[in-house]
C-alpha cells in the first residue's frame, strides 16, 4: 500500500515538566526487521504497565486506554523497524498534556500506510495520527512523539463533584458530634439506613466506607475552634443506582487531597478506595464534602 512520510516536527518543549518516566530497553540482537523475539515481545506490555501506574499516579485514569495504546504501537514500531542497540521510552507531563516520546535510533521517517483489511500489520501510525492529540518526529528522526491533553485539573473536579445528581431515594442527613465516638455511631447507623433506602451492594462494605470518612472528617476536618459543630452523614441512590455517601465537616479546606488518595498521608481515603469508591470532594458553603460513590456488586474485604 501506498506510504508517506510524516513531516518532521519538534517534539513538545518539555517546560515546565511535572513530572516524568524514563525506560531503556536494550535490544535482543536475535530480532531481526519485521519479527520479534520473544524476549522483544514482551516489551510493550511492559511498558503500557508502566504507562498505566504513572497515570494512575498523576490521577489521569481518563487517559490510560488510549495511552496504553498509542504506547504500545509506537514501541512495537520502533522494535520492528528501529536500529541501534537500545529503545528508549519517555513519558511526561508538559503544560496541559501527556508526551510520551519514543526514541529508536533510526533517522528514517516513520511512514503513514494504508494498510489492507488482511494485513496483519502497517496500521500502527495510523492509530497514533487518529488518536493522538497531535504527534511528529524530533528533527534528527531517531524519536517518534505523540500527546494527549490532560483531563480537568483539580478546580474542575471539585466543580463537577458539587454539582447536582438525581437522586431516587435517601436516607435523612446523620448529625454526629465531632468525636472518635461518631466513628461507631457512624458505622451501626449507616446499616439501618443503607438498608431503609434499598442499597442493593455490599451494606458492610459501604457502612465500612461511611466509618472510615467520618473517622477522616472528625480527625482533619473537626478543629477546636469548630469542634462544637461536628459532622454530618448524607446516604442517597442515585437515579443510575450508585450510593452516594457524602460526608461533610467544618473544615472548607483540603490541604493534601492527591496525597490522601495516594497513601502519602494516612490511610483512609486510600484504603475507601480498596473498598471499591470512587472519592471526590468540594466546598459546600460552610465547609466541605467528601463523596465516595459507589455501584452495586460483591465486594472482596
Amino acid at each position: 500500500m501506498a506510504a508517506t512520510a510524516v513531516d518532521k516536527r519538534r517534539i513538545p518543549s518539555p517546560r515546565p515538566v511535572r513530572d516524568g518516566h524514563e525506560v531503556s530497553i536494550q535490544r535482543d540482537p536475535a530480532s531481526v526487521s519485521g519479527r520479534l523475539s520473544a524476549r522483544d515481545a514482551v516489551w510493550p506490555g511492559r511498558c503500557r504497565r508502566i504507562v498505566r501506574a504513572a497515570l494512575r499516579h498523576w490521577r489521569q485514569t481518563n487517559l490510560v486506554d488510549t495511552a496504553e495504546l498509542l504506547t504500545s504501537e509506537l514501541v512495537t514500531n520502533a522494535l520492528r523497524h528501529g536500529c541501534g542497540p537500545d529503545i528508549g521510552m519517555r513519558l511526561y507531563l508538559s503544560g496541559a498534556r501527556l508526551v510520551i516520546e519514543i526514541r529508536d535510533g533510526s533517522a528514517v521517517l516513520p511512514a503513514l500506510r494504508a494498510a489492507a483489511p488482511d494485513d496483519e500489520d502497517g496500521r500502527g501510525l495510523a492509530l497514533v495520527n487518529a488518536m493522538a492529540d497531535d504527534w511528529g518526529t524530533s528533527p534528527d528522526g531517531t524519536t517518534t512523539w505523540c500527546s494527549l491533553p490532560l483531563c480537568e485539573g483539580p478546580d474542575e473536579l471539585m466543580q463537577r463533584a458539587a454539582a447536582p445528581i438525581p437522586v431516587l431515594r435517601e436516607y435523612p442527613i446523620i448529625a454526629l458530634p465531632g468525636a472518635s465516638s461518631a466513628v461507631t455511631r457512624a458505622r451501626t447507623i449507616a446499616r439501618s439506613g443503607l438498608t431503609v433506602i434499598g442499597w442493593r451492594g455490599d451494606v458492610h462494605a459501604a457502612a465500612e466506607v461511611v466509618a472510615r470518612l467520618v473517622d477522616n472528617a472528625v480527625s482533619h476536618g473537626v478543629t477546636p475552634d469548630v469542634a462544637d459543630k461536628g459532622v454530618s452523614i448524607r446516604l442517597r441512590i442515585s437515579e443510575a443506582g450508585q450510593l452516594l455517601i457524602e460526608v461533610s465537616d467544618p473544615n472548607p479546606k483540603f490541604l493534601d487531597f492527591e496525597g490522601a488518595i495516594q497513601r502519602e498521608q494516612g490511610r483512609g481515603l486510600w484504603e475507601v478506595q480498596r473498598l471499591h469508591a470512587e472519592v471526590t470532594w468540594f466546598q459546600n458553603g460552610t465547609g466541605k464534602t467528601v463523596r465516595a460513590t459507589m455501584t452495586p456488586g460483591a465486594v472482596d474485604l
